[in-house]
């Protein structure tokens, strides 16, 4: 009788110990440069030149059109969502940072935006009318089935 309760002790105490010690983790999709605002605070503007910061990132992610001497670092880490968002892909970390160097390839100016700052933007509802591509009978009595269908909702 003893001998069954050490042992169901001795298991509970085992699966104890290994559940404790593991660590759940979150699935992470990644894309960019890691910790993107951590290495950002290394580049010293009016110091930093441009191969410390290829040391620091790596090559960069992209130029500007009209500069070559900006430069752009990405961060993207998208993870599943909760139950209440049915497992969808929800945005984690989305960090931008911009880089412009001056005639001798040293840093004159970082900005860095994280995905608080990015602009909302609002599209207009309103359709342009075509004259050019008239609907055929066929597509407008399709559209006005399809909006009788959909109004009572």
């Amino acid at each position: 009788m003893h001998f069954i309760i050490i042992k169901n002790l001795l298991i509970t105490s085992v699966l104890l110990v290994i559940l404790n010690h593991c660590q759940l983790q979150e699935p992470k999709q990644n894309h960019g440069v890691l910790f993107l605002e951590n290495r950002s605070k290394k580049v010293i503007i009016n110091k930093t030149n441009k191969n410390d910061v290829i040391r620091i990132f790596g090559s960069p992610h992209s130029t500007s059109f009209n500069n070559q001497n900006e430069w752009l670092y990405l961060e993207r880490v998208i993870t599943k969502g909760e139950y209440h968002q049915l497992g969808r892909n929800v945005l984690k970390i989305n960090n931008v940072l911009v880089l412009s160097f001056d005639k001798y390839g040293v840093v004159n100016k970082k900005e860095f935006y994280n995905k608080l700052d990015k602009n909302e933007l609002k599209f207009s509802e309103k359709n342009t009318e075509n004259n050019l591509s008239q609907k055929s009978f066929v597509q407008k009595f399709l559209q006005s089935v399809k909006s009788k269908m959909y109004s009572n909702r």
